[in-house]
C-alpha cells in the first residue's frame, strides 16, 4: 500500500466513510451494456428472419385478404340491395356471409397462432445467437460483466453497435461456430 493510499485509509476511518477506508491497486471491473431491444429491432439476423417469415406466410396472408375482400363485397351488396332482394335470396346471401365469415375467422386465428409461434421460434434463435456473440465479445475484450437491461447507463459503456456489427458479419458466425 502506497503513502497516498494510507492517507485515504486514514481519512476514511477518520471521517467514517467506508469507501475511503479501502484502497486496493486492483483495476476496476470492466462492465458493458447491450440494448437487447435494439438488437431485436435492428440486427441483421432478425431482419433476415422477418423477411423469411413474410415469404413463408405470404400466400396465406394473400388468401386471407381475398376472403376479407369477398366479405366486404357481399356485405356491401346486402346493405345496398338487401331490401330489394327476395327473402330466399337475401337469406342465402346472409348464410353465405355467415359461413364465409366463420371460415375467415377460423383461418385468421390459425394464421395468427402459427405466425406468432414461428416468430417466437425465430426470436428465440436470434436471441440465442446474439447471446453467444455477446459472450464471445466479452471473452475477447475481457469484460467482467455485460448487462442487457439497465435503468440507466453511460453511453460510453454501450457495446450494442459492436454486437450489431458482429451479428451482421458472416465471418464472426464461423468464429463462434454458430449459424445466425
Amino acid at each position: 500500500m502506497g503513502f497516498n493510499c494510507l492517507r485515504l485509509v486514514f481519512l476514511g476511518l477518520l471521517l467514517g466513510h467506508p469507501l475511503l477506508a479501502f484502497c486496493e491497486s486492483k483495476p476496476l471491473a470492466r462492465i458493458a451494456v447491450v440494448d437487447s431491444d435494439r438488437i431485436l429491432r435492428e440486427s441483421a439476423p432478425i431482419q433476415q428472419a422477418q423477411r423469411q417469415l413474410e415469404q413463408e406466410f405470404a400466400k396465406r396472408d394473400h388468401e386471407l385478404r381475398e376472403i376479407a375482400q369477398r366479405l366486404k363485397t357481399i356485405t356491401a351488396k346486402l346493405d345496398k340491395k338487401g331490401a330489394a332482394l327476395s327473402d330466399a335470396k337475401r337469406s342465402a346471401m346472409q348464410t353465405e356471409l355467415a359461413q364465409l365469415n366463420a371460415d375467415f375467422q377460423h383461418k385468421r386465428r390459425a394464421f395468427n397462432e402459427e405466425f406468432n409461434q414461428r416468430r417466437n421460434e425465430e426470436i428465440a434463435a436470434v436471441t440465442d445467437y446474439a447471446n453467444r456473440v455477446i459472450q464471445t465479445i466479452a471473452q475477447d475484450a475481457q469484460y467482467d460483466l455485460i448487462v442487457q437491461e439497465a435503468v440507466y447507463f453511460n453511453p460510453r459503456i454501450d457495446i450494442t453497435d459492436q454486437v450489431l456489427k458482429a451479428l451482421a458479419d458472416p465471418s464472426f458466425a464461423k468464429k463462434i461456430n454458430a449459424q445466425p
